[in-house]
């Protein structure tokens, strides 16, 4: 075991999209059960996981609105996606030995408790990952939102995106070959600067309880334990 962690309670937000794979649509196993171990590692060093998931692997709300379902309806929609998604990194957890806590923002009781911030700091204390389901339980707001305020209920001391690029660039890397990356930011410089790192509702939420961002490569084998660490990967963006 590592002598001391630079954290010990961290928010891991994740995208639905992410799960794919190489797939067009739905849940990759091999995926998820990369993920499930990344996380485990982290948790055999003692830290405490909240996790929050997107939906977009199986259907995003505000996509939805543009084909022609309602919004409200859509979001809720988009929800119930993140919920499928977060049962699935539950199974995978549960199948690695991590003892779990499936947390929902809206009432779903066969599957999971409601969300609430003694549930969510009962379980952390005794060693559970917790997920959090659902967003926060309201449309228009996304799961990029449910992070931060998640994290900040939970007293988290950062939020660790995991994307598929190893941090926030100048442009999209992957269509820009010439796209810089930033090793720290500020979130008023990434605001000026128009980068679309998160959605303004979480990012003023982050802003406004100090609430740092870490943005990293989670399909990198070792990266989240390396972040967890304190190693200089991905970008920074605090206040």
């Amino acid at each position: 075991m590592i002598d001391k962690m630079k954290y010990k309670r961290i928010l891991l937000k994740l995208s639905g999209e992410a799960l794919m794979g190489n797939q067009q649509y739905g849940i990759d196993a091999t995926r998820l059960n990369e993920y499930a171990t990344e996380i485990k590692a982290v948790v055999d060093q003692n830290v405490q996981v909240s996790i929050v998931i997107g939906g977009g692997n199986i259907f995003r709300g505000l996509k939805g609105s543009f084909q022609g379902f309602d919004r409200v309806q859509g979001d809720y929609m988009g929800m119930l996606a993140t919920v499928i998604n977060s049962m699935a990194l539950q199974s995978a957890l549960n199948n690695l030995g991590i003892s779990t806590k499936l947390l929902s923002g809206i009432a779903i009781d066969a599957i999971a408790d409601t969300m609430s911030r003694e549930r969510a700091l009962e379980s952390l204390n005794e060693g559970k990952v917790v997920i959090i389901a659902a967003g926060t339980g309201n449309p228009y707001f996304t799961t990029d939102t449910a992070g931060a305020l998640r994290a900040i209920e939970t007293v988290s001391e950062v939020i660790l995106k995991g994307t598929r690029v190893d941090g926030v660039y100048t442009a999209d890397p992957e269509k820009d070959p010439n796209a810089v990356k930033y090793d720290t930011l500020t979130f008023d410089e990434a605001y000026e600067k128009g980068l679309n790192i998160m959605d303004l509702t979480a990012f003023t939420l982050c802003k406004e309880n100090a609430m740092p961002l870490i943005v990293f490569d989670m399909n990198k084998s070792g990266n989240l334990l390396k972040v967890v660490n304190g190693e200089k990967i991905g970008t920074l963006v605090q206040v």
